[in-house]
C-alpha cells in the first residue's frame, strides 16, 4: 500500500485559537503522526505552550513580510528527526531518499559506505556527527514526476510557505 503524506504549509492561522496570524508575527510549528498522517500545526506566541511530548519535531518562525525573498527552512534537528521517524515506514522510502539527500547536501549527513539488503536493493550508509550516528538509507529513486511532486511536498513542509514553488531543475531531465 502506497501512502503520500498529504502535507500543508503553514497554515496562516493559529491551531489553538483560530486566529489569523499576521506577516512579520512570531510563530510556533510543531510536525506529528496522527494516526498514518504526518501532521502540521502552527501555532501563536501566545497560545503556545510547548511542544506534545511525542511530536517529531518544531520549530520557531516568523511569517514573512511582503517583499521578503529568502525562504526560511526548517531547523536541522526537525529534518532529522523526520528522516528518523520515516525509517521504518517502506511506503515512504522514496520521500525519505530525497530528504536524506537533502541532508547530505546541507552536509548534515555524509555518505560513509553502501552496501546491498537482502531484498538486493542498496543501501547508503550515512553518519551523522551532529548525533554521532549511522544510518541506513535505502535508494529508492522516484520517478521524474513523483519526485517533483514528493519535493513539491518535502518544499511545502519544510519551509512553510505556501507561495513559493521549486523552481524547475537546469539541464537535461533523465
Amino acid at each position: 500500500m502506497l501512502m503520500d503524506f498529504e502535507i500543508r504549509c503553514c497554515s496562516r492561522t493559529c491551531a489553538a485559537t483560530s486566529r489569523t496570524l499576521q506577516p512579520g508575527e512570531v510563530y510556533f510549528s510543531v510536525l506529528d503522526f496522527v494516526e498514518n498522517d504526518l501532521l502540521r500545526r502552527d501555532y501563536s506566541v501566545e497560545a503556545w505552550q510547548g511542544p506534545p511530548e511525542a511530536c517529531v519535531g518544531w520549530w520557531r518562525s516568523r511569517l514573512p513580510i511582503k517583499g521578503d525573498t529568502q525562504p526560511r527552512l526548517a531547523p536541522t534537528d526537525v529534518m532529522l528527526n523526520l528522516f528518523e521517524s520515516l525509517e521504518n515506514r517502506p511506503a515512504e522510502f522514496e520521500f525519505r531518499y530525497l530528504l536524506g539527500l537533502l541532508l547530505v547536501r546541507r552536509r548534515t549527513l555524509r555518505r560513509d559506505d553502501h552496501k546491498y539488503d537482502d531484498q538486493g536493493r542498496e543501501v547508503l550508509i550515512l553518519h551523522c556527527g551532529r548525533r554521532d550516528k549511522d544510518y541506513d538509507l535505502v535508494v529508492a529513486e522516484p520517478s521524474a514526476d513523483r519526485a517533483l511532486k514528493l519535493q513539491q511536498q518535502m518544499f511545502d513542509l519544510l519551509y512553510g510557505n505556501a507561495d513559493l514553488q521549486i523552481p524547475p531543475a537546469e539541464g537535461p531531465q533523465s
